[in-house]
């Protein structure tokens, strides 16, 4: 019988319902308080850092929450108090459960952005009632912040709300130091609204629940004294805001792409921070708004995302520690609480005041170069699908190949990560051209050496050996998209062709086609794949469990090759059609409104006011 948190009955309309979702999230945890109330004891996996300093990020994350919940006038709770206690103790030198001092780029640096926000909305529950002790010890602890480095990326805003926190209450702040991380945060901005998570860093959900959220919430609180700069981060929002959109799927889920996505309904921190700051456009209007940020927290709250005890779990939508980031403590997922921030508004603002309205108009695909995407819309059942070319960096972070180089990104079908090295079962390459040296150790696109957009083309050339250099075209498409690769190999491979991955059933019909291919289909959809030119074989595989964010059991159609040292010329159509679609059209028809012509040599695409593009052997 599955286990329900109390707030998936939560109706989800007004901000008292939204009050008492705060409530709710955090009732099953005033027992897993220390005695000091400093650290929120929340057991399970291990993180990279310690569990003294997990247990501190599980308190501050909540704060998240609390802070706007308190300062939009919330009804007094045990956790106010717990949390006031765990503030005086943990910043205290002679406390047991003081905790501790900083280094150059610990994890406690991140959690104190949450306590500068807190001197910002709520001082008369956080810093007026703490008597010059305790408030000497909070300002002495929050300050290592100022003279010990962050890592060059979002983490730069951390300083930046805690020094926000001190101007707020009257303190001593290093000015400076903001000066100089606001101006390099500058130099990560992309255009048309767009970050990357520092230079050569990748554009993902770091953008709108950390920057543009930080960027907001400094508008709220600076735009007096700097409005210059104001001026230009709620330009930047607005434009990011008709992108981001895009990635929000009619059913209320948003698309799973990147790191950190155990943080869950953190992807609608944005449209809390955008209507915290007061925007508003003639598509986005604050019913709009409204209307993306619950219908995001209704889809979560309907998800089996808590254990037994009602406490978030790490993962994505069911607990799971395959897909998990190194720095994922079990308190970690409460960073989510950053949605909460519309709490702060007051009951009789313009956005409580609105009636939930339904998503803005759409196209059916939009070019979004920053990012490296095309997103694709099915204006039928909402699904959402983001065409990826690729980057030109990488990083060290767990399964980066997985959550940044596939190139198909679905809000329905997730993705996949491998969950061990051996075949394809393990591999889980799904939404990828997996290669292996007949060995069965595949390796994947993990960094490009060329990168463009043209349309709803996407092209990459990448190396996943020396030896072996790959060009990848992508025609974009819904349901139906093409996949051609060119490629030049000096050894001996095997290639396999990942479709998207289909929760599996007991009850589902696999459809072979001759060419080869196959599909296979059962309530959650189809997913099919089909050779155009060089595949020998088609396999539905059954993938590992709990290697896709969305399912626990999937099943994976896809296309085998083997080839010889030499030039290869490998291309497929790959199908994708969850529930609620209309159903997929025959190949040759999809082909055709993709612009796809095949030739004796290869193909051609075609798109009305764009060049030809021709790839042959």
């Amino acid at each position: 019988m599955a286990i329900k948190q109390p707030v998936s009955e939560n109706a989800l309309r007004t901000k008292e319902d939204l009050m008492a979702a705060f409530r709710q999230l955090t009732a099953p945890l005033t027992q897993l308080y220390s005695t000091g109330g400093a650290r929120l004891e929340i057991r399970g996996a291990g993180a990279g850092h310690t569990q003294e300093i997990a247990d501190m990020e599980g308190f501050s994350r909540i704060s998240w929450g609390l802070v706007p919940y308190l300062a939009g006038g919330g009804e007094e709770t045990e956790l106010k108090e717990i949390y006031l206690r765990g503030l005086i103790n943990g910043t205290d030198p002679g406390h047991e459960e003081y905790w501790g001092e900083v280094g150059d780029y610990d994890q406690r640096l991140v959690e104190m952005a949450a306590m500068g926000l807190a001197l910002c909305l709520a001082p008369e529950t956080v810093w007026y009632p703490l008597d010059a002790g305790q408030r000497r010890n909070l300002y002495n602890w929050l300050n290592q912040i100022n003279v010990h480095p962050c890592h060059d990326c979002n983490w730069l805003f951390f300083q930046i709300m805690v020094n926000l926190g001190f101007r707020q209450i009257g303190e001593p702040y290093d000015a400076p130091q903001m000066e100089r991380n606001l101006q390099r945060i500058d130099e990560f901005y992309l255009g048309n609204g767009w970050y990357s998570d520092g230079i050569g860093g990748h554009s993902d959900y770091y953008g709108p629940f950390a920057i543009h959220f930080y960027s907001l919430v400094y508008v709220k609180l600076m735009e007096n004294e700097d409005p210059q700069r104001c001026s230009i981060y709620k330009e930047r929002a607005l434009l990011f805001a008709e992108d981001f959109a895009g990635w929000f799927d009619a059913d209320g889920s948003a698309l799973p792409y990147g790191r950190s996505l155990s943080y869950r309904f953190a992807q609608s921190a944005f449209w809390s921070a955008f209507a915290y700051a007061g925007l508003s456009s003639e598509a986005l209007t604050p019913g709009v708004v409204k209307g993306m940020i619950l219908r995001n927290l209704r889809w979560w709250f309907s998800q089996p995302i808590f254990d037994s005890a009602g406490v978030l779990t790490v993962g994505y939508a069911y607990p799971n520690l395959v897909m998990a980031e190194n720095y994922n403590a079990p308190g970690s997922p409460y960073w989510a609480f950053k949605t909460f921030l519309v709490l702060a508004l007051e009951t009789n603002s313009g956005f409580w005041m609105s009636a939930e309205e339904d998503m803005p108009q759409l196209p059916a695909l939009s070019v979004q170069a920053e990012p490296h995407l095309v997103v694709c819309r099915d204006l039928d059942s909402g699904h959402v699908a983001a065409f990826n070319s690729g980057h030109l960096g990488t990083n060290a972070h767990t399964h980066t190949p997985a959550k940044y180089e596939k190139f198909v990104y679905s809000t329905r079908f997730g993705f996949s990560v491998p969950r061990a090295e051996w075949g394809l079962e393990q591999a889980s390459a799904d939404s990828m051209l997996a290669l292996s040296e007949r060995d069965q150790l595949f390796r994947v696109r993990r960094v490009n050496e060329e990168t463009w957009i043209s349309g709803n083309v996407l092209y990459a050339k990448w190396r996943p050996w020396g030896d072996v250099e790959v060009q990848t075209w992508i025609v974009a498409g819904l349901p139906w998209h093409v996949r051609i690769h060119k490629i030049k190999t000096g050894r001996p491979l095997t290639a396999a062709e990942g479709g998207y991955s289909l929760a599996a059933k007991q009850e589902q019909q696999i459809e072979k086609a001759g060419n080869p291919g196959l599909s296979v289909q059962n309530t959650f959809g189809e997913s099919g794949v089909c050779s155009l030119r060089g595949y020998t074989k088609a396999q539905l595989v059954y993938s590992n469990v709990n290697t896709n964010v969305l399912y626990p059991r999937t099943s994976l159609p896809s296309l085998l090759a083997e080839l010889e040292p030499g030039s290869h010329l490998l291309i497929s159509a790959v199908c994708g059609a969850p529930a609620g679609s209309r159903s997929a059209p025959p190949l040759e028809e999809a082909l055709v409104s993709l612009g796809i012509t095949r030739t004796a040599q290869g193909v051609t695409i075609s798109r009305e006011g764009l060049t030809d593009i021709t790839v042959e052997m």
